[in-house]
Formats: C-alpha cells, sequence, structure tokens
C-alpha cells in the first residue's frame, strides 16, 4: 500500500525525522490559505500522486508569494501528470502540498528496502540525490552505498556513521544524518515499510538535515495492525480493478495485454504470463484466486477479469492441490452465464477432483475450449485472441 508524500512526512514527523512544514489542499483557496498560514517568502506547490518525476512533469512549482500559488494551484489541480511511473494514461491531480521552501545547500538520497536476496532490510545512500536512484544504478552503481541490518540487532549507530561518512556528508553534520538514518530505521520497521525512500535527503543552508520528499509503502500483509495507515489510503490512486479484488482476497494487477488469466498459486500466474508471452500474446492481468477459493470467489474473479474493456479472451490454468477442479469449474460456468461471456474461453485443469470438473465444463453447454496442458491453453487462447 502507497501513501502520498505529505502523509508520509507525518508518519516519519512522529519519529523524529526533519521535515519541511506543509499543508494539504484540495482547492487553490485551500493552498493560498496554507501558503498564507505558512508564512514564508519561498512556497513550493507540490502535486501528490503516487508516482515518482512528478517534479519533471511540471508537478512541483517554487512560488514567491501568493499570487504564485494562486497560479500554479490553478495549473496543477486536475492536471494529468505523466511520468516514468504512471504509464501514458498519467494520473489526474486531486490534492496539493503547500510547504515551506527550503534552502538546499547539498541533495543526498537515502532509503531503506527488504532486500529478498539476502532477507533482511538493507540502508542505501548515496551523493546523488535529487535523480531517481535507478539512474545511478544504472550509470554509477559505485555511488551506491549499502549497509546490510541484521534483523536481531537492527540498524546501529557505527552502520549509519560509516554511510554518512561514505557519502560524504560534512562531518560537522554526520551525527545529525545518524540520528535521521535511526528515526527513519524506526518508522519503517515500526509501520511495516516494505520501502522507506528519501529523494532527496538536504543539508540546508542553517545546518539542518531534512527529508524534502518522503516515499513510504507499506506490507499489506501487516496492515490489519496498522489502522491508523489504512486510514490514509487513497482510493482514488488505486486501479479499481485491483479495489475490487482486494474485497475479496484475490491478488491482481492489471497488465497491458488482452488475454485474462485466473490461476491458483503465484508462481504458476508467473509461468502462465510467461508461457503466453512465449507464444506470442500479452497478459491483461496478473490473478491468483488462491489455495481456498470458493465458487462465489472465482466467479468474482471472473468479473474483475471482464471488466478490463482490452481483455480479448480468457485463459484459466488450475493445477488443484488444496483447490479442487470442480470448485473452479462451477466458478467459471457460473460467471460465464451470469455474465453472458461471449469471448474465447481456454480452460486447463489438473489435479484434484479433474474429472469431476471436466465432466462440469462439458456439460454446460457453454463453448469452452479445453486444453491438456500449460503449453496447451496458451497456444489456444493466443491463436483465438490473434
Amino acid at each position: 500500500m502507497n501513501i502520498h508524500e505529505y502523509q508520509g512526512k507525518a508518519v516519519l514527523r512522529q519519529y523524529g525525522v526533519s521535515v519541511p512544514n506543509g499543508k494539504v489542499a484540495f482547492t487553490v483557496d485551500e493552498a493560498v490559505q496554507a501558503a498564507k498560514e505558512l508564512g514564508t517568502p519561498v512556497t513550493v506547490v507540490k502535486a501528490q500522486i503516487h508516482a515518482g518525476g512528478r517534479g519533471k512533469a511540471g508537478g512541483v512549482k517554487v512560488a514567491k508569494g501568493l499570487d504564485d500559488v494562486k497560479k500554479y494551484a490553478e495549473e496543477i489541480l486536475g492536471k494529468v501528470l505523466v511520468t516514468h511511473q504512471t504509464g501514458p494514461e498519467g494520473k489526474e491531480v486531486k490534492r496539493l502540498l503547500i510547504e515551506e521552501g527550503c534552502d538546499i545547500k547539498k541533495e543526498y538520497y537515502i532509503g531503506l528496502v527488504v532486500d529478498r536476496g539476502t532477507g533482511r532490510v538493507v540502508l542505501m545512500g548515496s551523493e546523488e540525490g535529487g535523480t531517481e536512484i535507478e539512474e545511478v544504478a544504472a550509470h554509477s552503481p559505485e555511488k551506491i552505498i549499502k549497509e546490510v541490518i541484521d534483523p536481531a540487532v537492527g540498524l546501529t549507530t557505527f552502520q549509519a556513521r560509516r554511510l554518512a561518512y561514505a557519502i560524504n556528508i560534512p562531518n560537522e553534520l554526520v551525527n545529525k544524518a545518524i540520528k535521521f538514518m535511526l528515526s527513519l530505521y524506526a518508522a519503517f520497521v515500526d509501520k511495516d515499510c516494505s520501502i522507506a525512500e528519501i529523494n532527496p535527503l538536504v543539508v540546508t543552508g542553517s545546518g539542518d538535515i531534512m527529508a524534502l520528499d518522503a516515499k513510504l509503502n507499506f506490507d499489506s500483509n501487516a496492515l490489519f495492525r496498522h489502522k491508523d495507515i489504512v486510514e490514509l489510503r487513497d482510493l482514488d490512486e488505486e486501479d479499481e480493478k485491483e479495489i475490487q479484488a482486494s474485497k475479496y482476497d484475490l491478488s491482481y494487477i492489471a497488465l497491458d495485454g488482452n488475454i485474462g488469466c485466473m490461476v491458483n498459486g503465484a508462481g504458476l500466474a508467473m509461468a502462465t504470463m510467461d508461457i503466453i508471452k512465449y507464444y506470442g500474446g500479452e497478459p491483461a492481468n496478473f490473478l491468483d484466486v488462491g489455495g481456498g477459493a470458493t465458487k462465489e470467489k472465482v466467479t468474482e474473479a471472473f468479473k474483475i477479469i471482464l471488466s478490463d474493456k482490452n481483455v480479448k479472451g480468457i485463459f484459466v490454468n488450475i493445477f488443484g492441490g488444496i483447490m479442487k477442479c470442480d470448485i473452479i469449474a462451477e466458478g467459471v460456468v457460473a460467471a460465464a452465464r451470469e455474465l453472458g461471456l461471449d469471448k474465447p474461453l481456454v480452460v486447463r485443469l489438473e489435479g484434484t477432483n479433474v474429472n469431476l470438473g471436466k465432466d462440469i465444463l462439458n456439460g454446460s453447454g457453454l463453448n469452452i475450449v479445453a486444453a491438456d496442458s500449460m503449453s496447451d491453453g496458451a497456444q489456444k487462447i493466443v491463436s483465438l485472441v490473434q
């Protein structure tokens, strides 16, 4: 789960992380009023969407008076920002962060992420702040310094100090940088974050260490113990189909293709998408119905797939272990009848109650194409869609 920059800064402020003063605004009038209340000679007007690259897309403006604030708020609110993270469709700006200006002396990058390779949290830093970390990794990987954190000990002072020196934080500010990193780590662990990214971390003219931007992502599996974070969820920033899927405990991610996929198990779902690509097709989604799906759950999964206007055909690929093939078949038939399915449908069933499942499909009277294997099913759906 993602949250907005202003929300992330509010969370970090609770842990003693230094951030600029700012206020959220949903209208032009609110933006002007927020700037009045801040009372600083320079104010920054920042679009709030769940995507990076806002500055390059015209979503961040520096205002030197209330007239500028009004002008920029009118320009940005309602604008569709297209960045490298939004895709070509972009995202509409519905809220702004009005923030006090900052005397920036030097920019750095600090981030915390869960490294799946080591199974540990990694603290990363770079003196190439203000640039997408992906660009730094591609062109100057030696400028990204990493500290792997022992979960039993946590981030230690000496690790934070070593990183501060490695990215050339001024000597007189190293202790402030250490405090900043330790506070950021505390927030990361306490709130079950998957990413905490500060880009840029800045050294100010007055000698402060401050988070000028903040990106926090949270582990959705841990949200049950963070009701305060759940309340920050902005459904306008999420795909409607993914929101609907979450209500039924379905793992769904929309993609750009035209072949809808319904699979049980994340590994099999990934393999299914790969084999569709291998035979020249394009998957429209990742959808894992899980091991304990009901007929109703499968029916809902079908509805979500078909709500994507790009879908031209569906491939159901089920290996029945905990999940029984007859349950899947009942759900497929129920959904096809309820929705009046008029698109090609290929079904491959294997495993528990497979014969019973095939009997249900064959006796349905529906135009369902049976597949003998995953490869056979992928070839058939790609052929039918093309």
